[in-house]
C-alpha cells in the first residue's frame, strides 16, 4: 500500500468520523477543511498510483462531501444560464 492510498484512507475515515459529531454550523468548516486537506492528497494519490485510481478517490470525496458538490452545482448553472 502507498503513502498516498493510506492517507487517503485516513482523510475517509476522518470525514466520517467528523460527520458524527454534533455541528451548529451544519459541518461546513469541516468540509471545507477536509477539501483543503483533500485537494492536495488527491494529486499526490493521482501521481503516485494513476489516473484511475484518481477518479475513484474523486468520486469518493465527492460522494462524502455531497453538499458542497451540490451547492457548486447550483452555483454553476445559475451562472451559465445567466450570462
Amino acid at each position: 500500500m502507498t503513502l498516498s492510498f493510506a492517507l487517503a484512507c485516513v482523510w475517509m475515515i476522518a470525514a466520517n468520523v467528523l460527520a458524527m459529531m454534533p455541528s451548529q454550523d451544519n459541518h461546513w468548516k469541516r468540509a471545507y477543511w477536509l477539501i483543503g486537506i483533500g485537494v492536495p492528497l488527491l494529486g499526490f494519490l493521482t501521481y503516485e498510483n494513476g489516473p484511475w485510481i484518481g477518479l475513484i478517490a474523486l468520486v469518493m470525496g465527492m460522494w462524502m462531501l455531497r453538499w458542497p458538490v451540490v451547492y457548486l452545482g447550483r452555483w454553476v448553472k445559475r451562472v451559465v444560464l445567466k450570462g
